[in-house]
Order: C-alpha cells, then sequence, then structure tokens
C-alpha cells in the first residue's frame, strides 16, 4: 500500500513541520464510524485515485474555475490592499490541491494524516493562513467556506470518474467513498474554528 501510494503521489507530510493533532486515532475512528464509514471504502478510494491521478489538470481547471467565477471565494487569494489575485499562492495552493486529491486515495489515515487535517485546518484560519507561502492575502478563510465547498468538490468529481471508466453500482460506490473522505476532512479542518472543548 505505501510502495504504491510513494509511487503514484509522491511522500509528502515526512518533510514538513505541523503540530500534532489534537485528537486521537481513537478518535478519528468514532467520526468514520458515524459517516458510516466501511471497509471497502480505503479500496474504492484508491480505485478514485487510479481515476483521477491521469486527470488531476482537469480536474484543478474545473475547481478554480469554479472558485474564480465566484468573487467572494477569489476573495481570499487576493491581497486586502489591492483586491487583486495574488497570482503566486493561486499557483501554489493549486499544486497542493491536486497532491490533497492523491492524499486523500492513496495515503493511509493514520497520524501523519491526521496531523496534517490539522495543519491544513489551521492555513484556512488566521492561525497560519498565508504563513506557508509567506505571501499577503486576505487573512481568515471563514467556516462556513470551508463547509460549503463539500458539496461541489463532491459533485465535481463524478464525470472525471465515468470517464475513467467506472459506471453503475462502482461508480456509486467510489463515488459515495469520495464524499465520505471529503466530509471527514471538513470535519477536522474546522477544529481551530471551534471554541476550545465544543468540538
Amino acid at each position: 500500500m505505501e510502495k504504491a501510494y510513494q509511487e503514484i503521489a509522491g511522500y509528502t507530510y515526512a518533510t514538513e513541520e505541523v503540530a500534532p493533532s489534537p485528537l486521537s486515532l481513537s478518535e478519528l475512528d468514532l467520526i468514520k464510524k458515524s459517516l458510516l464509514w466501511e471497509e471497502g471504502d480505503s479500496e474504492a478510494l484508491r480505485k478514485v485515485g487510479e481515476a483521477l491521478s491521469g486527470q488531476l489538470d482537469q480536474l484543478l481547471d474545473v475547481w478554480y474555475g469554479f472558485v474564480g467565477s465566484n468573487p467572494h471565494l477569489l476573495h481570499y487569494f487576493t491581497d486586502p490592499e489591492t483586491g487583486q489575485p495574488v497570482g503566486e499562492y493561486l499557483d501554489r495552493v493549486r499544486a497542493r490541491f491536486g497532491q490533497w486529491v492523491l492524499d486523500t486515495c492513496f495515503r493511509p489515515y493514520d497520524q501523519d494524516w491526521l496531523n496534517y487535517q490539522h495543519e491544513i485546518g489551521l492555513r484556512h484560519h488566521r492561525q497560519k493562513k498565508n504563513r506557508t507561502d509567506g505571501v499577503r492575502a486576505v487573512e481568515h478563510v471563514p467556516l462556513r467556506y470551508l463547509l460549503a465547498l463539500v458539496y461541489p468538490i463532491y459533485a465535481t468529481v463524478r464525470p472525471f470518474l465515468e470517464k475513467a471508466g467506472l459506471q453503475g453500482q462502482e461508480l456509486e460506490r467510489c463515488h459515495q467513498a469520495w464524499l465520505k473522505a471529503v466530509l471527514l476532512q471538513a470535519i477536522l479542518w474546522s477544529y481551530p474554528y471551534v471554541r476550545e472543548g465544543d468540538f
């Protein structure tokens, strides 16, 4: 599993210093259980990754087109003084977004993965936004948009799965596994936004 992941996606987390997640793996398991996570979902996600790995640029074009056509979303990539999008920031986030797709599908959901989900949440929150790229952009993404974007990230993947040849029950099973994975991560990313003791 790990070898196949490295061949397709590369190992990204080991080189980055991130704080430990405040959640334990047993707490992660309870969230997965609440999402009706099944034994076959990890294998379904691998199939999603295989289907998407050759179409990442096209998928990212769809997602970036959606963000770019909605000024209220593009706002969080802009310089607060000029109101203009920061191109360098958009490019770097795009590369990480592509890696995130592969990580979602191929990485084991272990402690390193859990720690990195916390890091992603912090990078959207005013605690760490913009620091990774050293850019000047709007300093905070509201939680409402992190949660709202679960649906377009889920829905827009289906045509790419179909194009890769998935159909019928296999298509539905893979698409539902993708939804669970995206929702799971959005839940984890929300931790920095919640008052201590309320998560």
